[in-house]
């Protein structure tokens, strides 16, 4: 295992001073799958005070020594060293009761939750792994170490990461591990929201539709307004999937920002609520925009998301059934209200959602090319898009005559809806004069 130079030179520092060191947890299974590890986490069986003792002549971050762990600051990057320890009690799903400190580091690693990351390696030992991490990766199985129910009870989030785990190394829970999953997952409500929502943000990006099929009540724990778009048979020749399934194929579909993620799994949770079946029998779905932005804006502010990620995924839902088309007039218009980044994310989103029906064509998708396509050449064109971009302002048209005030302002906005209809060219003397004509027609 490759350490870098800061890391080896902890361990051999502790070494010379008698303890053993080792790295521990993700950067061991990261460098066994072939990955670059994030970061590099030590345990020793030196207690805090004598690995200030052995660090004295760096600088030190103490805020985790009641835990066991001290920070070294080498190269202005901290590196953590943590005492081999054990825990115990859990009265509330998430902090132990107590923290013992231990003198072997196969101990330490029995309180880890998952094999995988329950291996500890030094370049003097090699590889330390009592519990068959090597063995689970190479056969892709996620395993709790020793009793699941235990783990998962110790800290409810565990159940969380461990989906993470799962979809993120293509591993599958073996049977006691699901299964205590599935049980404990209610428990997920006594974990902090940020907690739940910085879990979800990190298994988001890299989720398929199977996996959001696989650990759909799981999901449901922490976003219960999923489960009513379980198994809702839509009744519409345009659509092959119940509502949650193809939600899940969006979700997979969708680009992996963040903001679009988290808009393709909300964008029809307003589906069921909005169902109205014709005298037919055929399900139609009128206002479920509006209600699934809705929902969206409640998970998220429940969740603690950042305003501007809540903002900007309510925003996409609603206006995820907004028209788009390889129309210039059109396209200026979404432009001028959304800006580039905000049509770009709706384009995006709206493919994902028309791909995933189960029943589209190449030939029916195709013209999600043509809106790109038109959509670059506005933009190659430097067209006038905002207020900001017209050939006139507000000085202007008041030196001309123009009274200051509201209607400034109206006027402005009226040429620019006449630029964006092609109406007027964005030319300084032919916006005079309609603005000189705007003025007399509305008596100013």
């Amino acid at each position: 295992m490759f350490l870098p130079k800061p890391v080896q030179y902890c361990i051999q520092q502790l070494n010379q001073a008698g303890f053993e060191a080792y790295c521990v947890g993700g950067c061991v299974r990261d460098s066994l799958l072939g990955l670059q590890p994030h970061d590099y986490d030590l345990t020793t069986r030196a207690t805090p005070e004598q690995i200030r003792q052995v660090f004295s002549a760096h600088e030190l971050v103490l805020a985790g020594e009641k835990h066991g762990t001290v920070g070294v600051i080498i190269e202005h990057a901290v590196y953590e060293i943590t005492t081999f320890r054990t825990e115990g009690g859990y009265q509330d799903s998430r902090h132990p009761d107590w923290v013992k400190f231990v003198p072997t580091v196969e101990e330490d690693l029995a309180r880890r939750d998952f094999t995988v990351n329950a291996m500890a390696y030094s370049p003097e030992r090699g590889y330390v792994d009592p519990w068959g991490g090597q063995r689970d990766l190479k056969s892709h199985v996620l395993r709790a170490v020793g009793d699941p129910t235990t783990r998962f009870t110790e800290d409810a989030l565990r159940i969380l990461r461990g989906v993470r785990f799962a979809v993120r190394f293509h591993l599958t829970p073996d049977p006691a591990t699901e299964q205590a999953m599935l049980a404990l997952a209610p428990s997920l409500e006594k974990i902090a929201k940020e907690r739940i929502f910085d879990e979800l943000c990190k298994l988001l990006p890299d989720v398929t539709a199977q996996d959001l099929l696989r650990f759909r009540h799981i999901l449901a724990q922490v976003i219960p307004e999923l489960t009513p778009s379980f198994d809702f048979d839509q009744h519409s020749p345009h659509h092959i999937y119940d509502v949650f399934t193809h939600t899940a194929h969006v979700v997979e579909a969708a680009p992996r920002e963040l903001a679009l993620r988290w808009a393709a799994l909300l964008h029809d949770t307003g589906k069921p609520q909005a169902y109205a079946p014709d005298e037919t029998g055929r399900g139609h779905f009128p206002s479920h925009a509006k209600y699934s932005a809705q929902i969206a804006a409640a998970v998220l502010t429940r969740l603690k998301a950042p305003t501007a990620l809540r903002e900007q995924v309510v925003l996409l839902i609603a206006q995820h059934m907004t028209q788009l088309e390889p129309d210039k007039r059109i396209l200026r218009r979404r432009l001028a209200q959304h800006g580039e980044e905000t049509v770009r994310q709706m384009l995006a989103l709206q493919h994902a959602d028309f791909g995933s029906k189960g029943t589209g064509t190449p030939q029916e998708e195709a013209v999600f090319n043509e809106i790109e396509a038109t959509l670059n050449e506005i933009l190659a064109e430097d067209a006038c898009l905002g207020l900001k971009d017209l050939a006139v302002n507000g000085r202007e048209l008041m030196a001309v005559g123009f009274p200051a005030g509201p209607a400034l302002g109206k006027c402005l906005n009226h040429l620019l809806e006449q630029v964006l209809d092609e109406a007027l060219p964005n030319e300084k003397a032919a916006l005079l004069t309609a603005a000189q004509a705007y003025k007399e027609g509305e008596n100013l």
